[in-house]
């Protein structure tokens, strides 16, 4: 299994997940984490040159964060990193990034918990909780 945390800075969890720009991935065989790398992301920072940049906030037809044609491309392209990861966890997220991720088969995850490594081990440890409330 492999779980991606977002990240700013290749170190600790990013607050919002379309901004980050690392994914710290963790691959794990039996309860046990075998392996750590850090992968560029791309993130809001990479469509700043595009003249429609700030569609990545915009709503869609009925107002929902993300939703619309171009963003959800936005946020395709910000899951290429991590496809072969079966988890994304993040501070918060929006609607349109939730629902890419969906689409994908990845499940995305949503916590307080600023130590991609505690985060971990919540994971392992069954106790870790999925924060709903920090979708937007």
């Amino acid at each position: 299994m492999k779980i991606a945390i977002a990240s700013d800075d290749g170190l600790n969890l990013s607050q919002h997940f379309g901004r980050a720009t690392y994914y710290i991935v963790y691959t794990i065989e039996n309860d046990k984490v075998v392996s750590k790398e850090v992968r560029e992301k791309v993130g809001h920072h990479s469509f700043i040159e595009s003249p429609d940049a700030k569609s990545c906030h915009d709503h869609g037809q009925h107002g929902e964060h993300g939703m619309d044609t171009e963003s959800q491309n936005k946020h395709k392209s910000m899951l290429s990193a991590a496809e072969d990861c079966e988890y994304i966890v993040a501070g918060h997220m929006g609607g349109g990034a939730f629902h890419s991720m969906m689409e994908k088969g990845i499940e995305p995850l949503l916590t307080n918990i600023k130590d991609p490594d505690e985060v971990i081990q919540a994971i392992l440890e069954d106790r870790f909780q999925n924060e709903m409330d920090r979708l937007h």
